[in-house]
């Protein structure tokens, strides 16, 4: 009987430089798209997917993200005596069940690897989701529930991928295309921000995975790759002699929020899609120059 995905890891311990001075006090994944944080639209997509034990790899300054996934009874009552019923079962909604939590710290920035194996004994021997923050999906069914449910069939690990052009591919980790339709296809290579001329395919890792808890031992002993530091992907190359991993070509658009653009990108594409607010924003829009046309037609391809 396969084993089933309830925890998920959330490497949140960077240091947000791009985004400075905004993340000197702030943890860059508690930026706002609209008005929900980063790491709550992550945390969203995780539950869809049925995870129900949420592991946070943090570093310093990152306590208020411990604090965003607790209760707040001041703020909770002052929501009830002023009748604000609806923000108050919002943020009820929003929270894990006790217990379902968990915290623990990357004492030093060495890699994304690095950081997944600090989650190595509270996930235990079971498979786990591994989710990016900074990779927001757009999405009708969310990227971890499309993968989850490839997963039910396949098994071992699966990666998220996505399409961009050749000239990109050496900004990301990419992988080869082995038989399979998009819902899930084998992968038959791996390489990490590979020349354009060298890349396997244009289909490239997109922050979501559910791996298998082998590629915690790897990773103990996993040397320092791109950027002197211990990379996932690395981890992953060796894990694919011994075990199979599938590509799941997700149904959704993404926004690299670790990127300003992508960040802002992602602002105005939520916020059209808004129903309490689409429509006065792209009106704002248009008084600022920005062609009424043209705004609708971001709004349509953002849908």
């Amino acid at each position: 009987m396969r084993n089933r995905v309830k925890t998920a890891v959330f490497p949140v311990a960077g240091l947000g430089t791009r985004f400075l001075p905004a993340t000197k006090a702030m943890p860059k994944e508690m930026l706002t798209v609209v008005d929900r944080p980063l790491i709550q639209y992550a945390v969203d997509e995780a539950r869809e997917a049925g995870i129900t034990h949420f592991v946070f790899v943090t570093g310093r300054n990152k306590g208020v993200i411990e604090d965003h996934f607790d209760r707040q009874f001041e703020l909770e009552a002052t929501l009830e005596a002023r009748g604000k019923t609806k923000v108050l079962k919002e943020l009820q909604r929003d929270l894990p069940s006790a217990g379902r939590t968990s915290f623990t710290r990357q004492q030093e920035p060495m890699g994304l690897g690095h950081a997944v194996w600090c989650a190595r004994d509270i996930v235990g021997d079971e498979p786990f989701a591994l989710l990016l923050p900074d990779m927001l999906f757009k999405a009708r069914r969310g990227v971890l529930k499309q993968m989850m449910d490839t997963y039910e069939v396949t098994g071992g690990n699966v990666i998220a991928v996505e399409e961009v052009p050749m000239a990109e591919v050496s900004s990301y980790g990419v992988v080869g295309r082995g038989e399979g339709d998009d819902t899930g296809f084998r992968i038959t290579d791996m390489v990490e921000k590979p020349a354009a001329a060298d890349a396997p395919s244009n289909l490239i890792i997109s922050g979501r995975y559910i791996l298998q808890p082998e590629v915690f031992t790897l990773l103990a002993d996993q040397p320092r790759g791109a950027g002197g530091e211990i990379q996932i992907t690395d981890a992953m190359q060796t894990l694919m002699k011994r075990q199979p991993f599938v590509g799941v070509k997700y149904d959704g658009q993404s926004f690299d929020c670790g990127s300003k653009i992508g960040f802002l990108t992602a602002n105005v594409a939520y916020a059209l899609d808004r129903e309490d607010i689409g429509d006065d924003f792209l009106a704002a829009l248009s008084k600022i120059g920005l062609h009424t046309t043209l705004m609708e037609g971001f709004k349509i391809a953002a849908e």
